[in-house]
């Protein structure tokens, strides 16, 4: 059958997966997913070519986003799962289809598969590799790829009730624009900006989602340590999903810890009133393997980071829900009204031992905008006056592969008159280290998850604009950003949109730009590598 994907910061040699991700998928999942995206594809062509309103498309909205979420990295591994949404999928664009005049479709418009074995075979010819031209190719990825991102936030917005017709409208042209062999590389690179323009508007939607339902993030001291309780660890970012398991789990005396880029719902004034919301259990994504272990309670995915478990009695833990889905591990699928019923979790969580701790005492978060606004003067004084020097924007993913490292270093050697500032589960290689404050400003402010990279946006134009700067670039503001997945894709496509330059990601460049996009990225905003620690803090301090 044969697979290609590098849509990761792990794609195997640098280049792309071809027998096994290194995610942990397998070949018959890749080409479900590839096969998902195609069909989107072919309904975003639908919806384009006869101009239709997207308001007027009822369930396949929300459908599109979900299918686009199930295709990202570590998201779901369940081919029955996937299989299905490939049915549903087919019978919303046969029915849009339908309702059109379009002469001569597109093939992913009017295909038919009627059995997973057609669905492998025709997978097999619409992946990755069908686009010849390379740099086509990466140009059409760099697209995709930034959709799938702003679909993962667009979805979470949508689950709050929030949604904006313009931007499902420009999903729909995007995802069509890569069936489009008439389209020049400008006229592709010029879409990719457009999608970062868009991310823009996602992240903001998310943003204004979540505090309005939730309150305005602020500084929280959030315990990493456990009680003896039974306890559940949820883990991914939907906090609707949250906020239904703790008004479930209450007075039942099961204690509820987050795990992963859940760690900032601990920042929003809504979920404090929950006595048993406890604190945050263990690290990044990728630590779970071990620290899943040693919770031995139920473990709730609400989204992407999962890793497949080793052991079948941690399997027996594990239940997924959303866009999420794994192979053997129990699915809760929402009601009509988007409603869930936890109590399977919540049983299970009853007749098992309290989780194991393996790590005592604080940390602290809750640095989005306007908590930063809140010490905006602060800030700017101690700026004036030479207390700090300069912030480094660290924000991103965290990663399994021993060159991470660098940035827990990086961090660890940064003079102390500079700032962090962070957003996703980057932060876990430094959040820990005992880098103090500057006049108590916290040398580390994290401002939450991935999505909440618009809030150290949204800073830096303030910041920006309190010193009285025509460029965002003149700010002393640093760049250097880890990423991973496709949710980093859409968040490195806002920043090129707002005209921040100079943009340094690892610990590799993605696999999926070309040399040619490469040297074109380079060119015009300054994009860049890193090498060692001791060399990139000389260069970005201007030594």
């Amino acid at each position: 059958m044969g697979m290609f994907c590098y849509q990761c910061q792990e794609a195997a040699g640098g280049r792309g997966c071809t027998i096994r991700g290194v995610c942990g998928k397998t070949e018959e999942v890749s080409a479900l997913q590839d096969l998902i995206v195609y069909i989107l594809k072919g309904i975003g062509y639908i919806v384009t070519e006869a101009n239709l309103n997207v308001e007027e498309l009822g369930e396949l909205n929300y459908e599109m986003l979900n299918g686009l979420f199930m295709t990202i990295t570590n998201a779901n591994f369940d081919p029955d799962a996937l299989e299905r949404e490939i049915y549903k999928l087919l019978d919303l664009r046969d029915s849009l289809l339908a309702r059109t005049n379009i002469v001569n479709p597109h093939d992913a418009a009017v295909f038919t598969v009627r059995s997973r074995a057609e669905m492998l075979e025709k997978a097999a010819t619409v992946g990755v590799l069908a686009t010849e031209n390379e740099d086509v190719r990466s140009l059409r990825q760099l697209i995709t790829l930034g959709v799938k991102g702003m679909a993962a936030y667009t979805e979470h917005a949508e689950n709050l009730g929030y949604r904006n017709p313009e931007l499902q409208k420009f999903m729909y042209r995007a995802l069509a624009a890569t069936l489009d062999d008439s389209l020049s590389a400008d006229e592709l690179t010029s879409l990719a900006l457009d999608t970062g323009k868009m991310g823009v508007t996602a992240m903001g939607m998310l943003h204004e989602a979540n505090t309005s339902r939730y309150g305005k993030p602020e500084a929280t001291v959030v315990n990493i340590g456990v009680r003896n309780n039974p306890a559940i660890l949820i883990s991914g970012h939907d906090l609707t999903d949250l906020e239904q398991l703790l008004e479930q789990t209450a007075g039942t005396g099961v204690d509820v810890y987050t795990h992963g880029e859940m760690l900032p719902a601990h920042y929003y004034p809504a979920f404090k009133k929950y006595p048993h919301f406890v604190g945050n259990y263990g690290n990044a994504w990728w630590k779970q393997i071990t620290e899943f272990e040693t919770f031995r309670g139920p473990i709730l995915f609400t989204t992407n980071c999962i890793v497949p478990p080793r052991k079948e009695e941690i399997r027996n833990r594990i239940f997924t829900t959303g866009s999420a889905g794994y192979p053997g591990c129990r699915h809760i699928e929402a009601d009509e009204f988007g409603k869930k019923d936890f109590s399977p979790i919540i049983e299970l969580a009853k007749r098992l031992p309290p989780p194991v701790e393996i790590e005592s005492g604080t940390i602290v978060g809750g640095f989005a905008y306007d908590q930063v606004m809140a010490v905006a003067d602060k800030v700017v004084d101690a700026v004036k006056s030479g207390a700090i020097k300069k912030f480094f924007v660290m924000a991103g993913c965290d990663g399994r592969m021993k060159e991470r490292e660098y940035y827990t270093e990086f961090a660890r050697k940064l003079p102390s008159d500079t700032v962090i500032l962070t957003a996703g589960c980057a932060k876990y290689r430094y959040n820990k280290l005992p880098l103090g404050d500057i006049g108590g400003i916290p040398r580390v402010l994290d401002a939450g998850q991935c999505n909440d990279s618009y809030s150290l946006a949204l800073i830096a134009l303030k910041l920006k604009e309190a010193f009285g700067l025509e460029d965002i670039n003149d700010l002393p503001i640093a760049f250097n950003i880890a990423w991973y997945e496709q949710k980093a894709v859409i968040v490195l496509l806002a920043l090129l949109y707002l005209g921040v330059k100079n943009i340094h990601l690892g610990p590799t460049l993605p696999a999926f730009l070309s040399p040619n996009v490469a040297k074109v990225l380079v060119e015009k905003f300054g994009i860049g590598g890193i090498t060692d620690v001791d060399s990139d803090i000389a260069m970005f301090m201007g030594a």
